[in-house]
């Protein structure tokens, strides 16, 4: 974070100072009173189960220079009405200080940390980049991002998710994107939307919100999201198998990770990217979009590619266990589109030795039973040997994959069975949505 004293920060977030004035913040927020960085912020909310006020003296005694709550701890911060708006609104000004940072915002259904992940990758030997961690996406988030930019900083990649229409254009309001991203409209969160095209309401804030002289990047083959480039003034910029930026010729290695021809502006190059799973060749050409209309040469932006590896966890981490089992721990989120992708991912290396430990899709609303219903079903057609759904909530999943399928009750069941029956020679795909927790799986098994 750049260097802010306490009277600073009361002005921009029209708070009120509790101690000393002159105290500086220059260090990063945080939410967590135990990873406070030594001169940091911590950021104290009120929830319905936990006080962050109740941590404060934690965190100072961690290191942190200052709290920014809504009531006073009696120690050095600043009191503001709604903190989530204050913290919105210091993030802001950071940016606006630093004015001179390339802000890259992304979103879509699925595959934002994928793509966000190869963009810092893209970015980072051009000049110190900030990203998002995670999938720290939301309200909260985007700030706590934000504010680790300091005065060394030059590119910003930020994640975008929403739950309702005018989400994004509030996370905009936050970090104003110089080039946008939108990746895709499927039916993550479709229970909440209502529709796809609801959906691709949303998500097409992120393209209305670019201005004129920057960029906005679109996903040529998803119609949703062509259609946005109606709603800006910006340049656009379009990635797919047909586009500014165009993907052929994929195939996989045998460890699952895709080779293509990534094309631009008449020159075709041919690239690789060290990740399981053919979906990654259109993540590339997205990411690739983004570095080039930042002026990275395309033979670049393919060498980068190639050195690119898993950086969040728990997004397709591929890990064997000591007798060989492979698994493949997908388990950070789930939707439709996004299990999709991992299954045929996995089916690809696993050579009918694929099996498939799958759990709830949530927030799907009327479309949840046929949506894990379909999952299940193509499992099975693309021969799977086992499909292990976890929990009740998910039970359409065997109903789709039929024989080959069994239902445990919950993740600490599938943690104590599941190990002793797999082999070295098996393929073990882990995926859920957050919520379910199946990492606990993936651990269980690589211990066994």
């Amino acid at each position: 974070m750049i260097p802010l004293t306490l009277a600073e920060i009361a002005v921009v977030t029209d708070g009120v100072v509790v101690g000393d004035p002159t105290i500086v913040v220059d260090a990063p927020a945080t939410l967590d009173s135990r990873a406070v960085e030594a001169g940091g912020l911590f950021v104290a909310i009120a929830g319905d189960h936990v006080d962050g006020h109740d941590f404060a003296a934690q965190a100072i005694g961690n290191g942190a220079a200052a709290v920014l709550g809504s009531r006073s701890t009696d120690l050095p911060g600043i009191v503001v009405l709604d903190v989530t708006r204050a913290l919105g609104r210091l993030a802001r000004h950071v940016l606006d200080v630093r004015e001179d940072v390339h802000v890259v915002a992304l979103t879509g259904s699925s595959g934002k940390t994928s793509v966000k992940d190869l963009i810092a990758r893209l970015l980072e030997p051009e000049g110190a980049t900030v990203a998002t961690r995670g999938n720290l996406n939301n309200e909260l988030g985007v700030p706590l991002t934000v504010l680790r930019v300091d005065e060394l900083t030059r590119y910003l990649v930020v994640e975008m998710g929403a739950r309702a229409i005018g989400d994004i254009r509030a996370l905009c309001d936050i970090a104003p994107p110089e080039i946008g991203v939108v990746l895709n409209v499927g039916h993550a969160h479709v229970g909440e939307f209502g529709s796809a095209d609801a959906i691709a309401v949303a998500k097409g804030e992120l393209a209305e919100a670019v201005a004129p002289d920057g960029v906005v990047v679109l996903n040529a083959d998803d119609p949703r999201v062509a259609a946005m480039a109606s709603r800006t003034q910006a340049s656009v910029m379009t990635f797919g198998l047909q586009g500014d930026v165009e993907v052929s010729d994929v195939a996989l290695d045998a460890d699952g990770t895709p080779r293509f021809v990534l094309g631009h502006d008449r020159r075709q190059v041919p690239a690789h990217v060290p990740l399981i799973g053919a979906y990654h060749a259109m993540n590339a050409a997205a990411a690739a979009s983004v570095a080039l209309a930042l002026n990275v040469d395309l033979p670049t932006v393919v060498e980068r590619l190639a050195g690119a590896g898993v950086v969040t966890p728990m997004r397709m981490e591929r890990h064997v266990r000591a007798d060989g089992l492979v698994v493949v721990n997908d388990a950070y989120n789930a939707n439709p589109e996004s299990v999709e992708a991992a299954l045929r991912a996995v089916a690809a290396i696993a050579h009918g030795r694929g099996v498939a430990v799958l759990g709830a899709m949530l927030e799907l609303g009327a479309e949840s039973e046929a949506a894990h219903r379909h999952v299940g079903e193509l499992a099975a057609e693309l021969g799977y040997a086992r499909v292990v759904v976890v929990g009740q909530d998910a039970r359409a999943i065997a109903d789709g994959a039929g024989a080959i399928a069994e239902v445990v009750d919950d993740v600490g069941v599938a943690s104590r069975t599941l190990p002793a029956s797999l082999t070295g020679d098996d393929v073990v795909l882990v995926k859920a949505s957050r919520g379910v927790r199946l990492e606990r799986v993936a651990e269980a098994l690589l211990e066994a």
